[in-house]
């Protein structure tokens, strides 16, 4: 079967997107660039991203671990220190309990590796629910596991600040809970010994932020300082912590760049055997940067739970053995290639479900069904729907007698408001603003799509259908040197609220290519005021025809270097480009 894509953004190329090109208050850049003396366009970004004091651009350009907040400013961090020195004490049996997704398993094996190290390993252990027959969170069979085997304190890690009632369940039978969570609370809480949140609207803690391996890692950090550990010790959980933040996608900001600064040094120098085993598998043989761990190491991660059974990338984990966690890491890699499997087919599938139908082309949203369709999959294909049609996206598969499947937002619309109010033919909902995960019956799916295209085409803003590019600051090929490029590689680690700066260089008129590659790719060669700069568009081949009609362009990018030969050299690696005379932003 020929295959429709090759990556998620092999879609885009098909849609003509909007530019929009950021501002930002020129008196604060000109004071910024005055203090740091670099350039005003680098001085435009760090304001853009609120970086306007030369205190706060030397905390961004030189993360330190000192940075980090002290722990204890989170409410019931010293309930939950308390609650469990004082089960180390009484020799109870402590149960880590997490979700089955990066997140969850990385926070899982962080605090049961630090539990093992101050605790009994024999009366530690943890339990990650099985995505199909448990489904996400605190979970029956899991708080009845804990009680079979008498653990008296249960850990949370990733979930439970929605778990009312099964935390309810597990205190009527003895079982105390501690929650690390970071997804929003609701008004009525859990039962629990104590709650990490930071989202609590009475949590004080500065930065909000954290994901559930981030809040894990506080908690080992309180405890830490409450036993008197090295500092060493502490963080030699960072490179798992980077892997969860990277993957969870959450903002680079804050405590988050500072974790993922530092989580990447420990990855890179010294991993642990489960993600050095997992990067060998890989064939990656350079640095390791945040992007590397989400298209690198999450998905595979990601795959034991949405193939099989997550348990097994916990003990990847915690194994200590590199042999060991390498037949683990093997396990994950088996996974990930199933998965990739059938992303494809069904990918195709639901491709030529909508390209066959000219009603479902001309929607406003997408809902596509199998029954076949695995259920651990279809987040992901929704998302690569929405990479090439760009509008809010439902795809579903049938277990039983219940159809399920994860929705897709487009930024900037609120998705779970939509799926709410088609929850007359549901059976079950729950997600946020960009994704949700639905239940129904199967009679329902013709009158819940009906229902969501007239919800999602009565509210939608109509430019949220077309992609969006958005530009950091506008500069010149003059501007782009190794000084340059060295300031921006210190902007590293990239990711959401700290992305990778896109340039824009109009009216550009010398410009040639060398070839197209694979019948996707461009290579080319631009040249503007006697400055020559090579590039390659990615999914860009589309658009070559641009290039013979022998018209100035502008082009939109971001800066790498390339290794060739020996020789490193600065390239642009062109998202787009169009006519210069053929609109503006």
């Amino acid at each position: 079967m020929k295959r429709c894509f090759l990556k998620a953004t092999d879609f885009l190329l098909f849609m003509e997107k909007r530019w929009k090109i950021l501002s930002a208050n020129e008196e604060k850049v000109n004071t910024l660039q005055r203090l740091l003396q670099i350039s005003s366009s680098i001085c435009k970004i760090l304001v853009q991203r609120g970086i306007d004091t030369y205190e706060k651009a030397k905390d961004y350009f030189r993360p330190q671990l000192s940075q980090l907040h002290d722990p204890f400013l989170m409410k019931d961090m010293d309930k939950a220190v308390e609650r469990i020195l004082e089960a180390i004490n009484n020799r109870e049996k402590i149960l880590v309990f997490g979700d089955y997704d990066v997140d969850g398993t990385t926070a899982v094996a962080c605090m049961y590796r630090f539990l093992r190290r101050i605790y009994e390993e024999d009366l530690i252990d943890f339990y990650v629910p099985h995505r199909y027959r448990e489904g996400y969170g605190i979970s029956n069979p899991g708080i009845d596991f804990a009680k079979q085997n008498n653990f008296g304190l249960i850990i949370s890690v990733d979930c439970g600040i929605k778990s009312v009632d099964l935390i309810g369940y597990a205190k009527e039978l003895g079982l105390d809970f501690i929650i690390c969570d970071h997804h929003l609370p609701e008004k009525e809480l859990p039962p629990a010994v104590a709650i990490l949140n930071p989202k609590q609207n009475d949590c004080n803690y500065p930065f909000k932020e954290l994901c559930g391996c981030g809040i894990g890692f506080k908690l080992i950090t309180a405890l830490s300082q409450r036993l008197e550990l090295n500092g060493e010790e502490t963080y030699n959980y960072l490179d798992l912590v980077v892997t969860a933040i990277g993957a969870d996608i959450v903002p680079i900001t804050g405590e988050n760049r500072i974790l993922a600064y530092f989580g990447l040094q420990k990855l890179n120098s010294d991993p642990c055997a489960g993600i050095k085993a997992l990067i060998e598998l890989s064939g990656h043989r350079k640095k390791f940067s945040i992007n590397n761990v989400v298209f690198i190491i999450a998905p595979r991660v990601n795959a034991a739970g949405r193939m099989d059974d997550a348990t097994k990338a916990v003990k990847m984990f915690i194994e200590d053995d590199y042999a060991k966690a390498k037949e683990y890491a093997e396990m994950l890699h088996n996974d990930n290639t199933d998965r990739k499997e059938a992303d494809t087919n069904i990918t195709e599938e639901a491709l030529a479900i909508i390209e066959k139908d000219d009603t479902l082309i001309n929607r406003k949203t997408t809902v596509v069904f199998k029954s076949h369709w695995h259920k651990g999959v279809v987040g992901i294909v929704a998302s690569r729907l929405i990479e090439k049609y760009h509008r809010p996206t439902v795809v579903l598969g049938q277990s039983g007698e219940f159809v399920g499947g994860s929705a897709r937002s487009v930024p900037g619309f609120n998705l779970y408001e939509a799926i709410h109010a088609c929850r007359e033919y549901l059976i079950g909902y729950g997600g946020h603003f960009a994704a949700a995960g639905i239940s129904m019956y199967p009679q329902n799916i013709e009158l819940f799509s009906n229902k969501f295209e007239e919800i999602v085409s009565s509210s939608i803003d109509p430019s949220l259908l077309i992609p969006e590019i958005v530009i950091d600051a506008e500069i010149e090929f003059n501007n782009i040197n190794w000084s340059f490029f060295k300031i921006l590689k210190q902007m590293e680690p990239y990711g959401p609220e700290n992305l990778r700066p896109v340039f824009i260089t109009r009216n550009i008129t010398d410009t040639s290519w060398t070839k197209i590659v694979k019948e996707l790719h461009i290579r080319f060669v631009l040249k503007k005021e006697e400055i020559s700069m090579t590039g390659i568009g990615f999914n860009l081949a589309e658009k070559f025809h641009l290039f013979l009609e022998k018209k100035p362009i502008d082009i939109v990018y971001t800066i790498d270097e390339n290794e060739w030969n020996g020789e490193t050299k600065l390239q642009l690696k062109v998202i787009d480009f169009r006519l210069s005379e053929s609109g503006s932003n």
